[in-house]
């Protein structure tokens, strides 16, 4: 069976015979139409199934009304938090936005950069795959160039010249050990599940555990296990431990996944979690209607993501407005 064409804007200027300039005038200026007109041009549009292409709309303005939203994870409910007040800020302003995800991919991110370039999207907020030193990826130099406004959300690329906004990410990882201090007054082992060995984000939270350590002036063993901020390694590397090492006194994740895959595999060993200290870093999801709390230090998503929406209007509105940086401060919670 052959698709069936598209509608165009010929063929609703037909059903209500008048021109397609008239057409088009009543979807973008329909103030400039008459009120009847505009009406049998609505009603016509409806039963053609005819749907306006914005896109082309703003190539033919030279403006777009579209902003692209790239990350690599939609799966981390921290990230849907902000990925949803994204959107709620761009409606207010009257954009959309084009969500791609990367699936912590470094390829599918080079792709997702060049479709929006390509749909010369008004701006980027990117929250790149890695946040590593090393990691420059092809793209940077394009984006580099000021032709779009970039924002860098959560992970940001070293030394690239946009704008971000980050967790405090050092005061994070502080304040959770000093919680598990507290918590466990004879800590003597304390398990920490990191991000990816290379990460700044893992590394400065590590550092920020080091230095509550270090000002409670106990001899505490730090055991650390790299994985890569989602559930399963992390499941998998607290079962090798538990397996290899007797039970710690405290663990501590480093995002709301990495901690949930240690509960999964305490619970395997039979481990209850009233058992030793936990935290973590953000809210487990539905933890505490289920009646389920564990402390941790959290972030407010909906701040991040309202925050970098607004940075990159104000560089859509001022493109020489000079770039900014934006810090979310973890608060403990469920202590």
């Amino acid at each position: 069976m052959s698709k069936k064409a598209s509608t165009t804007i010929t063929d609703v200027a037909r059903r209500v015979n008048v021109t397609t300039i008239t057409v088009s005038r009543a979807f973008n200026k329909p103030h400039l139409v008459k009120p009847d007109t505009l009406e049998r041009i609505l009603a016509a549009a409806r039963d053609l199934d005819y749907v306006p292409n914005a896109f082309a709309r703003s190539l033919k303005r030279s403006e777009s009304l579209i902003v692209g939203v790239v990350t690599a994870s939609v799966d981390n409910p921290f990230y849907s938090e902000m990925i949803k007040a994204i959107s709620r800020e761009a409606k207010q302003h009257g954009y959309t936005i084009m969500l791609i995800d990367t699936d912590g991919l470094a390829d599918v991110e080079e792709k997702a950069i060049e479709t929006l370039l390509g749909y010369r999207v008004a701006g980027i907020i990117l929250s790149p795959v890695s946040d590593e030193p090393g990691y420059k990826p092809a793209y940077l130099s394009r984006l580099g160039n000021g032709d779009v406004p970039v924002v860098q959300l959560d992970r940001a690329l070293a030394d690239a010249p946009f704008s971000q906004v980050v967790l405090d990410n050092y005061h994070s990882g502080m304040k959770g050990a000093r919680y598990l201090l507290a918590k466990a007054p004879q800590l003597e082992r304390l398990l920490v599940l990191t991000g990816p060995v290379g990460s700044r984000i893992s590394h400065d939270r590590l550092e920020g555990v080091k230095a509550a350590i270090a000002d409670s002036h106990r001899p505490i063993q730090l055991d650390v296990l790299a994985g890569d901020y989602t559930l399963e390694p992390a499941y998998t590397a607290t079962l090798g431990y538990l397996n290899d090492h007797l039970r710690p006194d405290a663990l501590f994740g480093f995002n709301q996944l990495i901690t949930l895959g240690a509960l999964k595999a305490l619970r395997e060993r039979g481990i209850h979690r009233s058992d030793m200290a936990i935290c973590g870093i953000d809210r487990l999801p539905f933890a505490d209607i289920f009646e389920f709390p564990v402390a941790c230090v959290a972030h407010d998503g909906t701040q991040a993501g309202t925050s970098a929406m607004r940075l990159l209007l104000e560089r859509i509105r001022d493109p020489l407005r000079p770039q900014a940086r934006e810090v979310v401060v973890g608060e403990l919670v469920n202590a």
